[in-house]
């Protein structure tokens, strides 16, 4: 059940799925709750736990040379700490890569109480990493633009979950 202000698990996996993904590289985390259950439940999506965020940068460019398309799914404090795994494995290597990132901290009317968030699109620009703000079911059609945006300039490109909180929880 999808209301205006949040955004459904089941749709975020139907946008993944649309896309052909075939794994799902992550960091384990109380915040993707549903998704997670979702994700596990589908025999098309291979999970891939990582036990350091940074990881998952080279985790999903081997598995992309090895013929798969992975996604990652990160917290943007773990995105801030990979920064130069990013830019080695799939800035460096060209890996068509979709980073669904937890704006954790973000609010909508930019009153943030985590630095977290405060941090978080600065972050992007200095890598001059595209992003897609998706707040709610409404906004999904922003993460096909994200992978096709990926697929077609060879780069990771972000989108950042702004209703970390809501949605995922239920």
């Amino acid at each position: 059940m999808t209301t205006e202000g949040s955004l459904s698990p089941e749709i975020v996996l139907a946008e993944m799925k649309k896309h052909g993904i075939t794994h799902v590289v992550w960091l384990p985390d109380s915040e993707t709750n549903w998704l997670y259950t979702l994700m596990k439940a589908d025999p098309s999506i291979t999970l891939v736990p990582v036990p350091r965020e940074g990881l998952a940068f080279s985790c999903a460019a081997g598995l992309h040379v090895g013929g798969a398309k992975p996604v990652i799914l990160i917290q943007n404090t773990g995105l801030m700490e990979s920064g130069d795994s990013m830019r080695g494995w799939t800035m460096g290597m060209n890996i068509p890569v979709v980073l669904m990132v937890g704006y954790r901290g973000y609010t909508r009317h930019g009153v943030n109480k985590d630095t977290a968030a405060t941090y978080t699109e600065p972050f992007l620009n200095a890598f001059q990493i595209q992003y897609y703000l998706v707040e709610n079911s409404g906004d999904a059609p922003r993460i096909s633009v994200a992978f096709e945006e990926a697929q077609r300039n060879k780069r990771p490109v972000a989108v950042l979950i702004g209703d970390e909180y809501h949605g995922f929880n239920r």
